[in-house]
């Protein structure tokens, strides 16, 4: 379970310079933090920023933002970024829901969502981030023809997601319900901190990959 209340998180993350402070007052102008022309992708609820970190490390010709709403563990990846900083990873603290007013029409290239909560209980559906509402957020976001990943080892939120992607319309371009197992899906794959603690305990990972209506 992830820590909320970290003394002192937020005012390390509001002087840090690996933070985006002004996000909504700079809506779709995310790229002249990085000042270059090259591919844009988000990691959504990236956590301690395991995943994103080396997604950065591993392609210097795309740039990242990891967002997550948690200070606490937003506070994780900062240090990371203290200890070695990367030029093409900048971190967003803000809820989800707020992506649209963050993110210009067709600013970004690609979405990551790994091990998103899983929101149980039926009334909170919308709040998930697979849901159709959320679809059509990163529908607006993403360029034609983006695409979204996604990983998780909950099943019922799996379920949940691939009927999801049918009623929003989107393309599906492969799923697993064994990601480990899957050669072609899992080359490259890189973990997340969920991941690796999951499969650890024999939980198969789910994975899905769709395009933009």
């Amino acid at each position: 379970m992830r820590l909320k209340n970290v003394p002192g998180s937020k005012e390390y993350i509001a002087a840090s310079n690996f933070v985006i402070h002004d996000e909504t007052e700079r809506k779709g102008k995310v790229r002249e933090y990085f000042a270059n022309d090259k591919p844009i992708q988000i990691e959504i609820g990236m956590g301690k920023g395991q995943f994103i970190y080396e997604m950065a490390r591993q392609n210097p010709d795309i740039n990242f933002v990891g967002i997550e709403k948690y200070s606490s563990v937003l506070l994780r990846a900062i240090q990371k970024m203290e200890e070695e900083p990367l030029p093409n990873l900048i971190f967003i603290r803000m809820d989800a829901e707020d992506i649209t007013d963050v993110f210009d029409a067709g600013e970004i290239d690609k979405i990551y969502l790994n091990f998103s909560d899983p929101w149980p209980k039926d009334r909170h559906a919308k709040r998930r981030l697979e849901s159709r509402q959320f679809l059509k957020r990163y529908e607006t976001i993403l360029k034609d023809a983006g695409f979204i990943e996604f990983k998780t080892d909950n099943n019922d939120l799996f379920d949940f997601a691939l009927e999801e992607v049918e009623a929003a319309g989107w393309k599906m371009i492969a799923f697993t319900r064994d990601l480990h197992a899957d050669k072609k899906l899992c080359e490259g794959n890189i973990m997340t901190e969920y991941e690796a603690k999951f499969s650890a305990m024999g939980n198969p990972i789910n994975k899905y990959i769709i395009q933009k209506p």
